[in-house]
């Protein structure tokens, strides 16, 4: 009788070993196959986890709706998966299925905004990789979002937003519009752009839209952190004293080039960009500038430097106290 019930046990234990062993390999094993099925699969709202099931089944995707909808239901996701559009394959095993339906992890593409582009660079980018048209995104930039961003306040309700849109990395859905990018890159200027470093803009009686000005020009002036700070430190020193910028880059953003120096005859040009011919900050924003050049905008370092000079193909910025010393490094950089 013992035996008997020793062998019983015995046995019990073994087909709960197999059921068990069964339950992993399914959960855990994608369908095997000689071909890997790849599918965009939309998970529409109100869609039952058992539809899902059959469906994936039925494309070949998973091995058994019973085993995907048993794993739901044992790890407590058999109500949790979201609607939305996902890529899922035969190569994924159901855990891993479940896992994407669940954590709501829809397909979705990332979009890199360079330091120092311009609107119009991005706007190129965005069409060259069939994100958004290009116009799509320059007419986003022209609407007033100053209601929904209060650092948009002090910027010409009549300018776009050149300076604003943050260079980054953003996560876009396919069902997104441009809208929905400018948002995020709003948000993310609002978070960078803190309470502290306003309430400094605001010590100084200078306003955000100054400050981005400026910050989009040293973008364009120089890579280094410290060289920034003291470009930034010239600029804003060279306007106290009623010195016109003469920077380069606000020419280049008139002409659309991209040379190191302004042609002298570029410099000739009548624009408000043109801090050559007009005292001042140019009249607006010539790049969408990095929190580097931002802060450097906010804390420029003192010196006793009137002018600096980016060594072409060096990545060095020559500083000079005289106008003597600065023509000197033009002659020996530019000869």
């Amino acid at each position: 009788m013992i035996y008997n019930k020793k062998k019983f046990l015995v046995g019990l234990s073994l087909f709960l070993m197999a059921v068990f062993l069964f339950f992993v390999f399914e959960v855990y094993v994608p369908k095997l196959g000689t071909e890997t099925k790849v599918l965009t699969y939309i998970v529409q709202e109100g869609k039952g986890t058992k539809d899902i099931a059959d469906d994936l089944e039925k494309q070949q995707v998973i091995k058994s709706s019973l085993f995907f909808r048993l794993y739901a239901a044992v790890s407590g996701q058999y109500s949790k998966l979201q609607a939305g559009k996902y890529e899922l394959s035969s190569s994924m095993s159901i855990y891993k299925i479940v896992g994407r339906l669940s954590s709501g992890d829809v397909v979705s593409f990332k979009i890199t905004l360079l330091e120092g582009w311009t609107l119009k660079d991005m706007s190129h980018y965005l069409q060259e990789q069939h994100f958004y048209s290009s116009k799509s995104f320059i007419e986003s930039t022209k609407k007033d979002w100053s209601q929904q961003f209060t650092f948009l306040k002090d910027k010409p309700k009549s300018f776009n937003l050149e300076g604003y849109i943050f260079p980054d990395t953003y996560k876009v859905y396919p069902d997104d519009n441009v809208d929905a990018l400018i948002e995020k890159a709003l948000n993310n200027f609002n978070k960078k752009l803190t309470p502290d470093l306003r309430q400094e803009i605001s010590k100084q009686n200078k306003s955000i839209f100054q400050i981005i000005t400026m910050a989009s020009i040293i973008e364009k002036e120089a890579n280094k952190m410290e060289d920034k700070k003291i470009i930034s430190g010239i600029l804003w020193k060279r306007l106290k004293n009623g010195m016109p910028l003469q920077v380069d880059s606000t020419i280049n953003f008139i002409t659309g080039k991209s040379d190191g120096k302004a042609a002298i005859k570029d410099t000739k040009v009548d624009s408000l960009y043109n801090t050559y011919k007009y005292g001042g900050l140019p009249l607006g924003p010539i790049s969408n500038p990095g929190m580097d050049s931002i802060l450097a905008a906010i804390y420029p370092k003192e010196s006793s430097y009137w002018y600096y000079l980016a060594a072409d193909g060096t990545g060095q910025t020559i500083f000079s106290k005289t106008l003597e010393e600065h023509q000197a490094a033009i002659d020996k950089y530019f000869k």
